[in-house]
């Protein structure tokens, strides 16, 4: 092995070229500190042959009378410069990977071009004894027609230089770029890339993202804005509006109570009032189901009101039509029933109101009465292993105390007033007699209860503990942290 590298150490030093470019593609991405530690260790040898041999890449080949030597110890030189190159370019890369993170592969990309360029220069100068002031002036000339005709990919790459220097987004963060929103998966040094809510992906150039409107949605963390509007009759009491949209936020459990959420008037004219209600969500992934949960909750809650969401319309209901008939037209459970029938069940609705914080119905009671929530926001809580949470949150229409009207059952949940709530109250001795007869009501309402039963039972179960393995190899990790 010695005599080989002494009698041909050129020859050497090219297999450690190719060694190095072979386990540069053999060694996975998992092991980039494998790769750099390498190729240090390669390129250290290969100087070592070179300088051994007398060969200095500060100078031409010594061979000038061997042709075929001296070319082979030129390109060996000239090698040289450009094995550094990138092995400083790699070394870099490390080291601002480990600081800086993805956001700076740019800035890598570019300093490894410079580096480069001035590797190239030196070998033209010292290797192969060219004149650099012409070299340079021919290459500022040929840069000055290459960067007219590349103005747009020039404008992009500086832009990229400015967007990853100001970070006003990085990987992962959820952003709008002129109203083109999305998450981020990359930025080089052309484009910005953002995959949408509808999974396509949008390729913004730097230069335009640096010039338009940037909306961090991921910043603060773990914060995401979420806001509708709606558009309401103007003759409607904007008063009244915004207690009945207040309840309705109220009723959305999942916005969060810091930064609180809040409703407001934003417009008037005399095609309709626009407001908005607005806060904020602890997941983007939960924006798209709070919305369409806000304006189902507007909606019902305007409705108890008296106030419908189309402008210049008060309300659908016919003229005179007593909320209890309302209310029993918009449940899902008693809108099949006949107008006949709807008219004797409203005689036997009779109004309680509860205040905030005040109980409706605990958990473990078996309630002789349904309540229909006419107004307000109730609120559900359960228990698992001795600790109490909220599980969900019913507004207008919803019932409670079906389970001791069909089977004597109760529901292990509290129901709570959390907001000033208006129940309308049905007998059990009125309405049993009219479920065993109206067995479509009857079914409906068994399957309300099935669901409210197997949910509670689903979030009531108690988490199964893990069990600690035992075996030699815990006990040495034991001993070992210890």
């Amino acid at each position: 092995m010695l005599s080989l590298l002494t009698d041909h150490p050129l020859f050497c030093a090219l297999v450690l070229i190719l060694i190095d470019l072979g386990l540069w593609r053999l060694i996975s991405a998992n092991g980039s500190n494998w790769k750099l530690m390498v190729r240090l260790v390669i390129f250290s040898l290969f100087s070592v042959l070179l300088f051994n041999e007398g060969l200095n890449p500060l100078e031409p080949a010594p061979w000038a009378d061997n042709v075929p030597l001296h070319l082979a110890a030129t390109g060996l030189q000239i090698g040289w410069w450009l094995f550094g190159a990138r092995t400083l370019t790699v070394l870099i890369g490390a080291v601002m990977m480990q600081r800086v993170g993805h956001t700076g592969r740019l800035l890598q990309d570019l300093l490894g071009a410079v580096i480069f360029l001035i590797a190239i220069i030196a070998a033209l100068a010292y290797v192969l004894d060219l004149p650099v002031k012409g070299v340079l002036a021919t290459s500022g000339a040929l840069a000055i027609i290459v960067g007219l005709a590349l103005q747009s990919t020039l404008s992009d790459v500086f832009s990229g230089i400015v967007l990853n220097t100001t970070k006003p987004y990085q990987l992962d963060d959820w952003i709008s770029i002129d109203g083109t929103e999305g998450r981020v998966t990359d930025i080089d040094w052309r484009a910005t890339r953002l995959q949408t809510s509808q999974g396509s992906m949008a390729v913004i150039p730097n230069s335009l993202a640096a010039k338009a409107k940037i909306i961090n949605f991921s910043r603060p963390t773990d914060m995401f804005g979420v806001s509708i509007s709606l558009q309401l009759s103007p003759r409607a009491r904007p008063q009244k509006v915004i207690d009945s949209l207040e309840r309705a936020m109220q009723g959305c459990r999942y916005l969060l109570s810091k930064p609180a959420p809040s409703v407001a008037l934003k417009g008037s004219s005399a095609a309709g009032v626009e407001y908005e209600i607005s806060g904020f969500v602890a997941s983007m992934d939960q924006k798209r189901m709070v919305r369409n949960q806000l304006f189902d909750l507007a909606f019902r809650h305007l409705q108890a009101s008296g106030v419908s969401l189309l402008s210049n319309v008060e309300s659908n209901a016919p003229a005179g039509l007593s909320r209890p008939l309302a209310l029993l037209d918009s449940s899902t459970l008693f809108s099949t029933l006949r107008q006949d029938e709807k008219e004797t069940f409203s005689q036997n609705m009779k109004l309680q109101n509860f205040r905030a914080g005040e109980m409706i119905l605990p958990a473990g009671e078996v309630s002789d009465h349904l309540f229909i929530i006419e107004s307000g926001v109730v609120s559900v809580e359960l228990s698992r292993e001795g600790v109490k949470f909220e599980s969900g949150r019913m507004g207008p229409g919803e019932v409670i105390g079906e389970g001791g009207i069909l089977s004597d059952t109760a529901l292990p949940a509290d129901f709570t007033a959390k907001t000033f709530c208006s129940l309308y109250r049905i007998e059990k001795d009125y309405l049993k007699p009219c479920l065993d007869t109206r067995h479509d009501i009857s079914e409906a309402m068994t399957a309300l209860l099935d669901l409210r039963l197997n949910k509670a039972r689903t979030l009531t179960q108690e988490t199964p503990q893990v069990l600690e393995k035992k075996g030699f190899l815990q006990w040495l990790r034991r001993r070992s942290e210890s």
